[in-house]
């Protein structure tokens, strides 16, 4: 088994004032990574995440969104060109949560199937629409294959590729836990922090959707690691992303 880590955009804030409600962040910029995750299995391929969207391609320099920057420079159907897979051939689409960010490439793979949790759907899809969601970023799984999950889900049934339940910063939030052979445990953090120092702190984003639920699943996932002694990788920390293999170098 194989894991690739895709380059799938840059989010450059002005403020990261709203990714603590303590107020550490007020006023400082920061520039956070925005993969995505290739899982090739040998019983198919698992894609988690979609980044940004092959779309902020086309813009060059990037576009601006408030205080916000969004930039991609490369595309992600080229990285998966790169290691020899096209959008038809990914077995499994999954997020850890529907968050634009997360959700930009989604609608390339309308012959995957979508691994769903009920409770971020309908979170996602309330009117008004969340802050920080585009349904239609996502909607081609109303129409593709689909398999809804309400509690931790073995993707190939062989304890190797685990998604668990974290919920807080969105209702559905899930971590991805995978067992490689050389590498251990490696879990993939979705949402559960934005940057090391919220994990070393335990700082909670100010628009997460449960304070509670978030420090439950902070509790958990973190014991989780400890007696698996998983490596840890904060998907939205630029040092974390860059210390796994450069692409298309692989753990496994």
């Amino acid at each position: 088994m194989r894991l690739y880590a895709l380059d799938c955009g840059r989010i450059d804030e002005s403020s990261f004032g709203g990714y603590s409600d303590t107020g550490e962040y007020d006023g400082k910029p920061r520039t956070m990574s925005a993969p995505c995750f290739v899982i090739r299995h040998p019983q198919g391929v698992l894609l988690w995440d979609t980044g940004l969207g092959d779309r902020y391609a086309e813009a060059k320099g990037g576009v601006d969104d408030g205080g916000t920057h969004l930039s991609v420079n490369v595309r992600l159907v080229d990285q998966l060109q790169a290691i020899g897979l096209t959008p038809a051939s990914v077995t499994f689409v999954a997020f850890s949560h529907l968050h634009a960010d997360h959700t930009g490439n989604a609608n390339l793979f309308a012959r995957s199937t979508f691994l769903m949790n009920a409770k971020e759907i309908a979170w996602a899809s309330a009117t008004p629409t969340p802050i920080g969601v585009d349904p239609a970023t996502f909607s081609v799984y109303e129409s593709a294959n689909k398999q809804m999950i309400e509690r931790d889900h073995d993707v190939f049934g062989d304890g190797r590729v685990l998604i668990l339940k974290a919920p807080g910063h969105t209702p559905g939030h899930q971590v991805l836990l995978l067992r490689l052979k050389k590498a251990g445990v490696v879990v993939l953090s979705g949402d559960l922090y934005h940057a090391r120092e919220s994990r070393q702190f335990r700082r909670v984003p100010a628009f997460n959707d449960s304070r509670a639920d978030t420090l439950a699943s902070m509790d958990r996932i973190e014991t989780i690691v400890k007696n698996l002694h998983a490596r840890f990788v904060i998907q939205h920390d630029p040092a974390d992303f860059t210390a796994l293999p450069k692409f298309p170098a692989y753990l496994n």
